[in-house]
């Protein structure tokens, strides 16, 4: 199923009353960026489009308008997870490389905690700007390999190794490997 990103952020954008300018200064991105993503010619990484949302502000989830889960709703099939990312990569095509895909299990807001189930295809990158949020995460590699920056630490992990830093600390994650890599990772509060 397609997705319009781009038909999808000027429908929000206007319906902010925002022009493209006033949305970039905003958000701490440029006009340009903004332009070429309604125009659909920029697929956006996920920390760009997490800025641009912020300056709104909207959450990714409210962004793709996903079916709400109920609250009360305790187990969730796999069909049941919230699609947040992958469908930001199909400006480019069908290829895989680079793609990732994060995945939410049921309401976030509701019970101030994200748990996600990432895939990250080799070369996968959440984007040279460095993420920052006010929040806290960690996670574990299930399979595959992850290059995580937290601050001036980098590290390389592998499956059953882990991670948990304060996100106000500049971040990015990058699968650097030759195979998809999976984690399954929490925040809170949600950031996403």
């Amino acid at each position: 199923m397609s997705f319009d990103v781009g038909g999808r952020l000027r429908e929000i954008r206007l319906a902010a009353g925002l022009s493209q300018r006033e949305l970039a200064g905003r958000s701490g991105v440029t006009h340009s960026l903004i332009s070429l993503i309604e125009q659909n010619r920029n697929s956006p990484s996920v920390a760009s489009l997490r800025k641009i949302l912020d300056g709104i502000p909207m959450s990714m989830v409210n962004f793709f308008d996903e079916a709400r889960t109920p609250r009360d709703k305790v187990f969730f099939e796999a069909d049941d997870l919230i699609d947040l990312t992958s469908r930001l990569h199909q400006v480019n095509g069908g290829e895989s490389r680079g793609r990732m895909s994060f995945r939410q299990v049921g309401d976030a807001k509701a019970h101030n905690l994200q748990i996600l189930h990432e895939y990250y295809e080799p070369g996968a990158d959440t984007g040279v700007a460095m993420l920052k949020h006010n929040s806290h995460e960690g996670g574990v590699i299930l399979s595959g390999e992850l290059e995580i920056t937290v601050g001036d630490q980098i590290k390389v992990l592998s499956p059953g190794e882990a991670y948990l830093f304060d996100s106000r600390v500049p971040h990015r994650f990058r699968n650097i490997g030759t195979e998809r890599c999976v984690v399954v990772s929490a925040c809170t509060p949600p950031y996403l």
